[in-house]
């Protein structure tokens, strides 16, 4: 990464920064260079040492992210534009601007990690859409073949130009029965009226929820964007949770595990939406009379 960075950079390679940013909050997998960057101490406890370089900012403040973003120190920073397991925090349109600048600024690589909100989950194809702010790369995977491992890395041309064949290999890449299943998801994705109804779904799944909770003294917020929603409560999610999948609605915590995060299919229809806020107003409700 720092090499590639220098390379396109026109930066000889003995000069290359080392060092990388991510946020507080940030869940970007389990495997070791992931976890690392992972804000969640909870995931990298059990397999420390992790990897040297990497700093945390906090998500949001652009001033925190200054401070360590460092030219000549600083290959990359990664962030996830809405924050999916952290809690369902959407980023702000002024914050990934002023992190796209610093980047330009310090020659570093911005990455956007879209792994849970990319591919139509925000109503936008991708998360970073909503904000005019591009990535030099961006990463892809859970929907990308409905549900058939995948994964899949974008850049820039710029960042292309210093990849030789043999750079990076894995067993399974390119597997040609989940290449195929990522077309037919990207062809349904890019079809006409697709992206709208996950907007209209989305739309009704959180005014039906900010309806339904207005007056619940549990719940401080409902937040989101599309078809990816959290409702922040003031005590733990948990027991919320398992009164819906009773009921038969899957729904998991996140953040500290006071956020209720809803990921409903995007095929989902009108009246699965309106049942799913019945029964998620019905249990937070329950669960709040339990508490008092």
């Amino acid at each position: 990464m720092a090499k590639a960075k220098a390379v396109a950079a026109g930066v000889a390679e003995e000069e290359s920064a080392t060092q990388m940013v991510s946020f507080t909050r940030s869940f970007h997998g389990r495997t070791m260079g992931a976890l690392a960057l992972t804000a969640n101490p909870k995931y990298k406890t059990p397999f420390l040492p992790m990897l040297d370089g990497v700093h945390q900012a906090t998500y949001g403040d652009l001033d925190s992210a200054a401070a360590l973003i460092k030219k000549g120190e600083t290959c990359m920073v990664i962030i996830e534009p809405v924050q999916g397991e952290g809690g369902v925090w959407p980023a702000q349109a002024a914050f990934l601007q002023g992190l796209r600048k610093l980047c330009d600024d310090a020659g570093a690589l911005l990455v956007f990690d879209e792994v849970q909100c990319g591919l139509g989950r925000t109503g936008k194809m991708f998360g970073h859409d909503h904000f005019g702010v591009a990535p030099d790369l961006m990463t892809l995977a859970k929907p990308l073949a409905a549900g058939l491992p995948i994964g899949a890395v974008l850049m820039t041309q710029a960042v292309a130009n210093t990849i030789q064949p043999g750079d990076h290999g894995s067993t399974f890449a390119g597997n040609p029965l989940v290449c195929r299943a990522g077309e037919v998801v990207m062809d349904r994705l890019e079809g006409a009226g697709f992206l709208d109804s996950v907007n209209a779904r989305g739309a009704q799944l959180m005014d039906g929820l900010r309806a339904g909770l207005k007056d619940c003294a549990t719940v401080s917020e409902v937040r989101g964007m599309g078809l990816i929603v959290g409702v922040q409560m003031t005590k733990p999610a948990g027991a919320a949770v398992g009164a819906c999948r009773d009921k038969g609605l899957l729904v998991l915590t996140a953040g500290a595990g006071d956020v209720m995060r809803i990921l409903p299919p995007l095929v989902v229809t009108e009246a699965e939406i309106a049942q799913a806020v019945d029964v998620v107003v019905e249990c937070i409700k329950a669960d709040a009379e339990t508490a008092a």
